[in-house]
């Protein structure tokens, strides 16, 4: 199996059989190359749908003249219980390639991934900055992005450092600040109405907005409280019992007729 960087003629290879719509896997066995080798290669390069060769063989470039990062460290969260260091990189290129698409800015995203992918998720800016390779600064401006999303929090440790949290309840809590930041585009929308009539075209456009949103605010937050609701509720202690379910208090009890006397 050949070593080494990818040659400029392997990225143009890699380039056609995206274009062919052949997988990772299939381009890095015509290849003689690693898996994860093909998907680092796209992912820090534009994607499956933005990889060009000759863009991907410049920056790879530029990026060997810059200073080398230093080495990882080989106790770092992300390497931990025996898992394949290489495997965990590849796949948080990825996790991160995918938030960037979803909308999340670059840096913060990278922040957001390193977080998800730590045992504890738990890490402090120093932490942060040495696992990413980048300044403080860079760590604080995407802390400070994701706590106004709702996505992180911040705890002091034992040692009172600043510690950024990612926990099971921080997805739910981001769904609830978009559902409000939602809603008030809805209060603002339906202002609009005011301002421009009810009767005219400009106006009902607003109210189209104003309706349109509202609904998706209300579903958004319904559907935020009953998803922790169900993932939150612990199965039952005895194995044949059936799962842990409060009853309504109009709910009839076994062999009891429907309240309103239908069979």
């Amino acid at each position: 199996m050949p070593g080494g960087r990818l040659t400029q003629q392997e990225r143009q290879q890699i380039a056609l059989g995206l274009a062919d719509g052949l997988a990772y896997a299939e381009i890095a066995r015509r290849l003689d190359r690693p898996t994860s080798t093909i998907t680092r290669e796209v992912m820090r390069n534009g994607g499956p749908t933005g990889y060009r060769s000759d863009l991907a063989h410049r920056a790879t470039e530029h990026r060997a003249r810059r200073k080398q990062p230093a080495p990882r460290d080989p106790k770092a969260p992300v390497q931990a219980h025996g898992r394949d260091a290489e495997a965990v990189r590849a796949y948080e290129e990825i996790f991160t390639t995918v938030l960037i698409q979803s909308g999340t800015p670059r840096m913060m995203a990278r922040v957001m991934a390193c977080l998800c992918l730590t045992d504890s998720g738990s890490l402090t800016a120093s932490e942060l900055a040495e696992h990413l390779q980048v300044s403080p600064a860079s760590v604080s401006k995407a802390i400070a992005f994701l706590d106004g999303q709702g996505l992180v929090r911040r705890e002091r440790d034992e040692r009172r450092r600043e510690r950024y949290v990612v926990d099971d309840d921080i997805w739910y809590q981001s769904m609830m600040a978009s559902a409000r930041a939602t809603l008030h585009i809805v209060e603002t929308a339906r202002q609009g109405v005011g301002v421009l009539g009810s009767g005219t075209p400009a106006g009902a456009r607003m109210e189209g907005i104003a309706r349109f949103l509202e609904f998706v605010s209300e579903s958004t937050a319904r559907a935020a409280e009953q998803a922790r609701a169900i993932l939150s509720t612990k199965p039952a202690a005895t194995s044949g019992a059936a799962p842990s379910e409060a009853p309504t208090p109009d709910a009839p009890g076994p062999g009891a007729a429907p309240p309103d006397g239908s069979a």
